[in-house]
């Protein structure tokens, strides 16, 4: 278990683009060993208040850290995959071996601006996976042309990178994280409480998953004591923790703020990791890396980022080396 394996999750939804970009230096110099963003059109709630374009914001932050970064994000809708692959070579170019992408099939938060219809889950897998097709082979420098949910006519990119990024994919479900694990070069999910977690990655490995690298997602709160923290996961939190069908199927903040208005505060506790103990911190990712990630992106929900990542590299990442 080693310290560079914690990574720092920047949320776009809660703070701008400029804000971040102050934020992973921190997170850099506190010792967190990567970073990951998210790709939003629109926040969870109007409480949040941002959502700044992820691939302009990567550029930035990857010129002035040293850090490696990923995002997940989601062709086929809002973006065109050959869109997706040119900026994927784009960055892979200029920072070499330093940029991941994962592939996932959306929320109508984000795709549905288009004004297409936002299709069930089995045609966005389908879309996604032909989606992915592209890119890989894009990617790979071939001439692209593919007519079926998504159409590409001879699709070239000039730009490629030496070393192609790696492609992981998306999974919340075991369901999905089983079928990822067919085509994608590893796999990203989110951190669940109880038996949920280790389902997900016994269906990735069952599923042709093997050896490839598994990177998860932990939503925390960490403050100066256990009521800051489940005050800041409540106000921050309570909207993105319902199941995927209710995620993927609301199509505003709007929406979403309506839904989580019967949300208890005890509610957040389990989709959030919430407590100011360094030690529980330090248990949690230990047994994710039991479970076999290779890295884990820590994204504290509050308001209080500085501190957090203050806090975070002096008492929980020391512990990890």
């Amino acid at each position: 278990m080693t310290a560079h394996r914690v990574g720092f999750h920047a949320s776009h939804e809660q703070f701008s683009p400029r804000e971040l970009l102050e934020l992973v230096g921190r997170a850099e110099r506190a010792g967190f060993g990567a970073a990951m963003c998210s790709d939003h059109l629109q926040p969870w709630s109007a409480s949040q208040g941002q959502s700044g374009f992820a691939w302009s914001w990567l550029g930035a932050a990857m010129a002035t850290t040293d850090l490696s970064f990923g995002t997940v994000t989601a062709p086929g809708q809002r973006y065109h995959p050959a869109i997706v692959a040119q900026a994927i070579a784009t960055l892979g170019e200029m920072f070499p071996g330093r940029f991941w992408v994962a592939l996932g099939s959306g929320e109508a938060l984000n795709e549905a601006v288009t004004g297409d219809r936002f299709p069930a889950r089995d045609e966005r897998n389908a879309r996604l996976r032909e989606s992915a097709g592209v890119i890989r082979a894009l990617l790979a420098g071939e001439t692209v042309s593919h007519d079926g949910l998504i159409t590409v006519k001879e699709a070239r990119l000039w730009t490629l990178p030496a070393t192609t990024p790696q492609l992981l994919g998306a999974a919340v479900t075991e369901e999905t994280a089983r079928w990822v694990a067919g085509w994608a070069d590893g796999l990203i999910t989110v951190a669940r409480p109880g038996d949920a977690l280790r389902r997900v990655v016994d269906a990735f490995r069952d599923g042709g998953g093997g050896s490839k690298p598994m990177y998860l997602q932990a939503h925390v709160a960490y403050s100066e004591n256990d009521a800051a923290a489940r005050d800041a996961a409540f106000d921050q939190w309570r909207t993105p923790i319902f199941e995927s069908p209710v995620l993927a199927a609301l199509p505003s903040p709007a929406a979403f703020d309506a839904a989580a208005q019967f949300v208890r505060p005890d509610d957040v506790d389990g989709p959030v990791r919430i407590s100011s103990d360094a030690s529980r911190h330090v248990d949690w990712l230990g047994a994710d890396f039991e479970l076999g990630f290779d890295r884990v992106y820590v994204h504290h929900v509050g308001r209080d980022q500085a501190a957090f990542i203050d806090r975070f590299g002096t008492e929980v990442l020391p512990q990890l080396r």
